[in-house]
């Protein structure tokens, strides 16, 4: 089933965002300013669009996967969690960016992607003295021999 996102676009000069059926179900998002960074530079480089999500939905903001090949970029928080209640009309979305060399973003460069995803539900917490699974051998152990 199909939602709806109402979309306030603050720039015409980047493309109006599209969703491509069949291929992805992240939508790429543009910068919609130019920006010059030297490594180390921070930036929270505009997107040009606020968006009203669907009710019980948020966005997760990532970078696509050229974006640090092309531009040496990195998300700063690593992933962005947009939630219902940014929605005003001046609630420009923001992605930010370190720089771990000197770059040069343009507008229009599709940096990031997003997707929606339903809240999580309420949850209870149970407190408990001991948990009935077996023990995996400690944080970072998959994989090991």
């Amino acid at each position: 089933m199909s939602k709806t996102i109402k979309i306030k676009y603050h720039s015409d000069k980047i493309e109006k965002l599209t969703y491509i059926e069949g291929k992805s179900d992240w939508i790429d998002l543009r910068a919609a300013e130019d920006v010059v960074m030297k490594q180390g530079d921070f930036k929270l480089i505009s997107l040009g669009v606020s968006m009203k999500l669907p009710d019980g939905y948020e966005a997760h903001v990532l970078p696509r996967s050229s974006t640090f090949k092309t531009w040496g970029i990195l998300q700063a928080n690593s992933q962005g969690v947009i939630d219902n209640s940014y929605s005003g009309t001046n609630d420009i979305w923001r992605f930010p960016a370190l720089a771990m060399r000197d770059t040069e973003i343009h507008v229009g460069d599709r940096i990031c992607q997003f997707r929606i995803m339903k809240n999580q539900p309420q949850l209870q917490f149970e407190e408990v003295d001991l948990l009935e699974d077996t023990d995996r051998g400690g944080f970072g152990s998959t994989g090991k021999n």
